[in-house]
């Protein structure tokens, strides 16, 4: 049997938060701002979504559809192309009428509800397969949580919701000895599998591969490829898991990310000793060699691959709690509009935001963050939440 490579991307635009002062509190609740995420869409569309859209459908086409990879597009991405580039929309479309592309599962507003509220958390993700299917004309089968978060009782609920294949992190600190280049299956629910992220192999092409400074760089589809092959001499998978917008965005065509992946795709298929799998073949094709357990969160951010980067400090503790504290008046209220406005509030970019780790991973989180420091962002989410809860009391008196 062929070793395997699955490839999934991740993609997601925030909806990002204007100035909003607190003398704006009670008086206008239009809480966006509009030019930027207008402007920022755009750009990485640009530079991204659609050259990279082209490249995949060219090597789907141009390989017999032995190339195969997987999506995640949150609800908040999907909701801006629409109304900013619908041109994504179309390429994406595109790529799914080739029965080579899986779209995944996750959060519709890329949220820590799993985290914050049970009920929520189911919501978001009904709400967002239903987002697939009327984009996509596919049901999701696989389930990716909001930047790979997983936890046992997380495994619990997404087994709960249908799922039978879930992504995560491949974090030393649940796999000890083991390797990530398995099929493994949660402690919890025996019959849910997981693929776990080889960060390492992801990492190289998402972050190091136009570095410089880098011992390895410039890196090569050869020498990629090596790598590759060391790691399935003795093992199963290699899941490379990464953003989207690595290719063009985090990574300019001028650093020839695009030439380097073309030419790691061609090669590979060339070779004829590897596959490509989505993630929902991948599990129907490899056995489970094992439990994988998880009593605290997993993340595939920064060093700790925790949550530390999202639920790490008192002002992030502060506003998650203060959010999710409305969700019984939200329910009494049941307003679409609120719903709506809860939800972009619940994206975890805002609380990334916040984040106060300035050391080993502070360079990833200054490129990523809009405000000059935490206690900015911090602020500005608080008055926006001061006034969405407002509103939500006002509606619950009228009823």
């Amino acid at each position: 049997m062929k070793k395997s490579i699955c490839l999934y991307f991740q993609v997601h635009q925030p909806l990002r938060l204007r100035l909003y002062r607190f003398f704006d509190i009670g008086k206008d609740s239009h809480y966006y701002d509009d030019f930027t995420n207008r402007t920022i869409l755009s750009r990485v569309a640009e530079k991204c979504y659609l050259p990279a859209n082209a490249m995949l459908e060219e090597l789907i086409k141009a390989n017999k559809g032995r190339f195969k990879v997987a999506f995640s597009i949150s609800g908040s991405a999907l909701e801006q192309f629409d109304r900013y580039a619908p041109k994504v929309i179309a390429s994406f479309k595109r790529l799914a009428d080739t029965g080579c592309v899986e779209f995944l599962s996750e959060t519709y507003y890329h949220s820590l509800a799993a985290l914050g509220s049970e009920q929520e958390f189911k919501h978001q993700v009904e709400k967002h397969a239903q987002a697939i299917e009327y984009y996509f004309g596919v049901k999701p089968v696989t389930f990716r949580n909001t930047e790979l978060i997983y936890s046992d009782s997380i495994s619990a609920m997404v087994y709960e919701l249908g799922f039978k294949t879930m992504l995560s992190e491949g974090a030393r600190h649940i796999l000890a000895w083991k390797s990530p280049n398995f099929v493994y299956n949660s402690c919890l629910q025996p019959k849910l599998k997981l693929l776990l992220r080889n960060y390492t192999l992801s990492d190289d092409i998402a972050f190091r591969f136009s570095d410089k400074g880098w011992n390895e760089h410039p890196l090569t589809a050869e020498k990629y490829i090596s790598w590759v092959k060391n790691a399935l001499s003795t093992d199963d998978i290699v899941n490379i898991f990464m953003d989207y917008e690595t290719f063009g965005e985090h990574q300019k065509a001028s650093s020839g990310i695009f030439d380097f992946f073309k030419a790691f795709v061609n090669q590979v298929l060339y070779e004829n000793s590897i596959e490509f799998v989505t993630p929902a073949q991948a599990t129907k094709k490899h056995s489970s060699v094992g439990d994988i357990e998880a009593t605290d969160p997993v993340s595939w951010a920064d060093e700790e691959r925790d949550i530390s980067a999202w639920l790490g400090n008192d002002l992030q503790n502060d506003a998650f709690g203060k959010l999710y504290d409305l969700i019984e008046n939200l329910s009494i209220a049941n307003d679409e509009g609120l719903w709506s406005d809860f939800g972009h509030l619940s994206e975890s970019d805002h609380l990334y935001y916040m984040c106060t780790k300035f050391f080993s991973d502070g360079a990833v989180h200054s490129y990523f963050n809009p405000y000059d420091t935490p206690y900015e962002a911090f602020i500005n989410y608080m008055n926006v939440l001061s006034d969405f809860s407002l509103r939500v009391k006002e509606k619950v008196k009228l009823k």
